[in-house]
């Protein structure tokens, strides 16, 4: 869908140089979803892996970050290959909703009710990052927080449009139950993609 040089604006790499790839396609379906024209993949062109890796390699950034749509229909191997061949670290960013097929540097699995993770994605996550949308996101949260392996960085996100009534809440959350922290979409504050 779109390519594009920025900082990380959410999760546990937010304010790195990072370079997106954000593939079309995805039929999750969030209501909320900030991204909605990617969900037809048809409606995009298609672009050959050198097409994406050279500019990916030539931004300077030290990360590529596959996202979407949900980047997960894809088997993304040979692109992943072609990044780290390039020397960039590979991050994937998926709702964990279809089998996970590339070889990642991190993993950011963000669980979507109506399309769950399957089980075998659930302990690749490097980092799980549920979206706040109500307060029964909270349970939603910790059903996936006692499914993921040790090491995995636990972080609640209000979703934009809730972003000032669920924000009380989720700092409350967090005091009450450390072993969370805050994710912020600074890139929404700061005007950049």
């Amino acid at each position: 869908m779109e390519q594009f040089l920025t900082l990380q604006g959410e999760g546990v790499h937010t304010g790195r140089a990072a370079y997106f790839i954000r593939l079309a396609g995805c039929d999750v379906g969030c209501h909320w979803c900030d991204v909605k024209e990617s969900w037809a993949a048809e409606n995009h062109s298609y672009l050959s892996i050198p097409e994406m890796v050279k500019p990916a390699a030539q931004s300077g950034a030290p990360i590529a970050v596959i996202t979407g749509g949900e980047p997960t229909q894809y088997d993304l191997t040979a692109l992943c290959t072609e990044l780290k061949n390039a020397r960039l670290k590979v991050h994937l960013e998926t709702t964990g909703a279809y089998p996970i097929k590339g070889i990642f540097d991190w993993i950011c699995l963000s669980p979507k009710k109506n399309a769950p993770p399957l089980k075998e994605n659930i302990r690749l996550a490097d980092e799980l990052k549920v979206i706040i949308y109500n307060n029964d996101d909270f349970r939603w949260a910790e059903e996936y927080a006692g499914q993921v392996s040790f090491n995995c960085r636990l972080l609640l996100q209000p979703e934009w449009s809730k972003r000032e009534k669920m924000r009380p809440d989720i700092i409350k959350y967090i005091l009450d139950n450390p072993k969370w922290q805050i994710s912020i979409q600074t890139h929404k504050y700061l005007g950049i993609p």
